[in-house]
Parts: structure tokens; sequence; C-alpha cells
């Protein structure tokens, strides 16, 4: 792969207020691109009454954009060659803008779907290419502090973006969840084309590898249908599941065989030949598994069964933000410093105690309880990017970083929608199994039952009315003891965790400078 430099010189980073407007201009188009991952979620009942289809038809807005990014990311290492980063991140941002605009205009379901394909497929580059642009910017001394810059956009927009979702959808109109995209995103074109532009390569002809893109289209396709789609359609009960399967499976078997033995392959492989990448990507990508698993499940806890509306549990929430900002620098400007894997260690565990701590909630937990760890989340989350993302690129030469954070991306953005698929699955399945328990000891041959079903009928209620109260109460406990026991478990793995981080080897003192050497 062409170095931006054409002679191979490293460009000297950027200073004044180029540095400032270029570090904002991408972590905008960033923030963007992460806050549409997860913006319309809360957004899907206003749809698809909008648009006269069930809630399951109206999910196809978030899977599309989930497959259609899936595909995309992986290319971006090829796609830098062919077009120049600095051109094809200018491009991904406008087409961005254009499919956001078209999203909100779209009349029917079908066209939406379609305007979300679009999105996602022209999304995929962005997020890699702003690390490897914004690293290009600074210093190798400094590249710890943009890589905290960059963290810290990735890790805030899926919390933001529920919220701002849900505002607004209430007070304004769903539309508007794709058009404030468009100024956002034509001031960050704008300004990175101007200041980037000289910076730029231009585009080199190579081959492209058709075999291997239609191979990656099937399988990843196929596994993130079977993984948004897995558990409305009850998993492996259902034929459509286990066929979504087989076609993932074969379909990555024969991409695994094609991309190694090509010469030009469309994804390189073979970067996990590097034991830092390969084994930093996978402790990477199981975290935020985790990590993205737990963002979703806590919001849906506290509105489905604590009784919080969507502001408040975005107040409950909102403060892991908090930490995050105010250490991040610290982290960057020491990652070069210390050990990344001392630092990621500091990540893991914190999660760890997170994790634990919510593992001891109950249906009384009140606001402080449930905040205390909401904080501590946020220091944790400092230390997660950072020093993971170094060891990732440590012993990468530069013209292999588009292609590498491009992969190490993909891989940890599939975690995450696996995450999410697994956790809410796995939570309903737990309730059931508590619900059961509980309920054999709730009936009329049990004291306190009886009690307290008298006691609602003499309040009232009919019994079938104090029959269905005393079920929502059961609910409620049955599935805090299945989110405290997902949160236990998460806790377990993180720990787990800490040792495969130690299995890698970064260059000490380099760790830095190599991600400085990122453009």
């Amino acid at each position: 792969m062409s170095s931006p430099n054409p002679q191979g010189a490293a460009l000297k980073p950027l200073t004044g207020s180029q540095l400032v407007l270029g570090t904002i201009a991408l972590s905008l188009a960033t923030f963007m691109n992460v806050l549409d991952s997860s913006i319309a979620n809360v957004s899907i009942p206003a749809i698809s009454g909008d648009m006269g289809v069930s809630p399951a038809q109206g999910t196809w807005v978030i899977t599309s954009f989930g497959v259609a990014n899936a595909i995309s990311v992986p290319l971006t290492g090829w796609l830098t060659q062919r077009f120049g980063p600095v051109r094809l991140f200018t491009a991904s941002i406008l087409l961005f803008v254009l499919s956001s605009w078209l999203c909100g205009l779209a009349p029917s379901i079908g066209l939406l779907i379609a305007f979300r394909v679009l999105q996602g497929l022209v999304a995929g580059p962005m997020i890699p290419l702003s690390q490897t642009l914004l690293l290009s910017s600074y210093p190798p001394a400094k590249a710890g502090m943009a890589m905290a810059m960059w963290a810290m956009t990735v890790l805030v927009a899926p919390v933001v973006g529920p919220l701002l979702g849900g505002w607004i959808t209430d007070n304004i109109s769903w539309p508007w969840i794709f058009y404030i995209n468009i100024p956002v995103g034509l001031v960050a074109a704008s300004i990175t084309w101007s200041i980037y532009r000289s910076r730029d390569p231009g585009p080199k002809k190579v081959k492209l590898d058709v075999v291997g893109l239609a191979l990656l289209v099937l399988w990843v396709g196929a596994l993130q249908v079977m993984i948004d789609k897995g558990k409305e359609l009850d998993w492996f009960e259902s034929g459509e599941i286990i066929a979504l399967t087989v076609v993932a499976v074969v379909g990555f078997l024969f991409f695994l065989a094609w991309e190694l033995t090509e010469k030009n392959p469309i994804v390189d492989l073979r970067l996990f030949k590097g034991r830092n990448f390969s084994l930093a990507t996978i402790s990477l990508s199981v975290a935020y598994g985790l990590f993205f698993g737990n963002v979703v499940l806590m919001p849906l806890w506290l509105q489905q069964y604590m009784g919080y509306t969507a502001t408040w549990a975005g107040i409950a929430l909102a403060p892991v933000g908090v930490l995050a900002i105010v250490l991040s620098p610290w982290v960057g400007k020491n990652v070069s410093k210390i050990d990344p894997r001392r630092l990621a260690t500091v990540a893991f565990v914190g999660f760890a105690l997170v994790l634990w701590m919510r593992s001891k909630f109950n249906v009384q937990a009140d606001l402080a309880t449930i905040l205390i760890p909401t904080v501590i989340q946020g220091a944790a989350m400092a230390f997660f990017f950072i020093p993971l993302q170094a060891i990732v690129f440590s012993g990468l030469t530069p013209d292999r970083m588009p292609a590498a954070a491009g992969l190490s991306n993909f891989v940890r953005i599939t975690a995450g929608a696996m995450g999410t698929s697994i956790f809410t699955t796995a939570w309903e399945n737990r309730a059931v199994m508590h619900h059961e328990h509980i309920a054999e000891s709730v009936n009329r041959g049990n004291q306190a039952a009886s009690t307290a079903l008298s006691q609602l009928g003499a309040a009232g209620y009919s019994p079938d009315q104090a029959l269905a109260t005393v079920n929502r109460l059961v609910d409620q406990q049955a599935y805090t003891l299945a989110a405290t026991d997902i949160f236990y478990l998460s806790a377990v793995l993180f720990v787990l965790l800490v040792g495969l981080v130690w299995t890698t080897r970064p260059k000490m003192g380099g760790a830095a400078a190599d991600v400085g050497g990122a453009h």
C-alpha cells in the first residue's frame, strides 16, 4: 500500500489552528458516524407507525445500516490505495450527508431501508480513516493524545445516540435524526478537504479482488442478518437462521482460503500473523462486545422494569462521560511512557469492578446506587481504547495502517453487534428461568402470596387484576435477577481478558510512536 507521501518520508505534523480545526473536523465526522449506528434505535416505533409497518419490519432500518457498514469497513485498505485517503474520507462524508438527507425524505419503508444501506456503505471508511488522518496530524510523542480524542468520540456517541434520538423523535419528528447530519457533515468535509488535501498522495491503480469482495459481501451479510434477526426468529428454532448460519460459516471459510492465497486481497488477513495485532484486536473486540452489550442492556432494564423514563434513564447513564473526558488526555499523554498492557489492565479491572457492583443491584436500587458504577465506568473507558489501539498498531509500517485500522474496526464493530444480540437474548432467557422459579413459590399455597392477593382484593382489585399485579412484580424481580446474572458474568470475562492482553509484546516506549506513524 502506498504511503501518503510518495517519497516515503513522514509527513510533517500540523500546527496551530490547522491542528485544532483538523482534530475537530475528524472528530465530528467520527461522532456523526458512530451516533448514526444507534440514534435510530429508539425511533423505530415512530418510524414504523408513520410508514404503516410493524415494528419488526421497522428494525430493518437498523439492520440494513449495520450489514452495509460491516461489509464496507474492511474494504478501507483497498479503497485507500485506489482513491487516496483524503479523497476517500471527504467523499465518504459528503455521500453520508446525501444519504442522510435521502433517509429523512424517504416516503416508504422500502426506500428508507435502501437509503440506509447506502448510508452504511459510504460510512465504512470514515472511522478507520479518521483515525489514521488524525494520527498523521500529530508528532509521534503526542500520538497518544490524538488517540485519546478519537477514542472519546467512539465511546461517548453510542451512549448519546439513543438519548438524542428519543428527544428528537418526541419533540420534533423522526426524519430529523437524519437531517442533523447535514450541517455537521458539510462542516467536517469542508474543513477536512481544506486542511488535508495537500497531504493526499492521490489515487493508485490497484487490482480489484472481485472474488474476495463477493465472498465478503456473502458471509458478512449473512452473519449480520443472522445476528440482527436471531432473537426475533427464536434463533436456531428457525430454518432461516440455520440457513444464514450455514451461508456465513461456509462463506467465511472460502473467504479465508481465498484471501490468504490471493496476491492482492481485498482484506489483508495477513495482518493477523502479527502477534500484537491479532491478540490486541481480539482483546479490544471482545471487550467492546461486552461494553456495548451492557450499554444496550442498562437503559432497557431501567426503562422497562425500574420505571425510568427515557430522560431519567439518560440522567442515570450520562455521567459515564465525565471521567472519560477528564482522564483520556492523561492516558494519551502517557501511553508511550507506561506499558500499554498496564493501562489496558486498569480498564479491564475497572470494567470488572463496575459490573460486579451492578451485579449487586436489586429492585430497590435508587438513582445514587445506579450512578456510582456509572461514574467509575467513565474512568475505565479512558484507559480502554487508547492503550489497546497502541498495541494493535505496534510494529506496523505506515503503509499497512489504513488496512490495519479498517480490519480491527471491522472486528470490533461485528463484536459490538454480536454483544447486543447475545446480551438481550441471554437476558430474556435468564428472566424466563427466574420467573419460573419465583412463580413456583408465588401460589395460593404460599402464605405471603395469599396475604398479598387478599390485600389487593381488599383494595378493590378483581382476582385477575390482583394476579396480573403480582405477575408484574414477579417480572420485575425476574428481569432484574437476569440483568445481575449478565453483569456478573461480564465482570468475570473482563478479568479473564487481563490475561489475554498480557500475551501481547508491544514495543516499550514506542507504542505511541508506532501509532504516530499511522499516516
